[in-house]
């Protein structure tokens, strides 16, 4: 089984598409890596022998940040936004949409399930509590 950069890759894949298993790789970073290791992009991942394996693995640690580095990268941006008190970073300490959507309806992915409204009932005749004998008739 191929491992780079900290991922398993999925052995039955083609390379372009097991290549996007890693964090921060897309269709066309993973082609462009395998032009780049002269990999053929329609082979499996457990036909590459371990030289192509290496070549990957090398390319990716040297011109691509994946995985740890890239998510740290933008937990510390959108921390710096938060820090400097951007529109942006609050936004994001409010858990709210950052790019404009709309929030009277809709952002229920960045708002969380809707948290509804305690309605009181009004007490009806029935369900009163009916008021002792003694203090209905006060003279008898």
């Amino acid at each position: 089984m191929a491992r780079i950069a900290g991922v398993d890759l999925p052995r039955e894949k083609r390379g372009e598409v097991a290549l996007t298993y890693i964090y921060g790789i897309g269709r066309p970073t993973a082609m462009r890596v395998l032009k780049q290791a002269h990999v053929d992009h329609n082979k499996r991942v457990k036909t590459w022998s371990e030289d192509e394996t290496g070549r990957v693995r090398e390319i990716l640690e040297r011109e691509i940040k994946v995985e740890g580095d890239l998510r740290r990268e933008i937990s510390m941006n959108v921390k710096r936004l938060m820090d400097i008190g951007a529109y942006r970073g609050i936004r994001h300490r409010k858990g709210l949409p950052v790019r404009g959507q709309r929030t009277h309806t809709n952002a229920r992915t960045r708002k969380g399930p809707r948290k509804g409204v305690m309605v009181k009932k009004k007490p009806t005749a029935a369900a009163a509590p009916a008021a002792p004998a003694a203090a209905k008739k006060p003279g008898a």
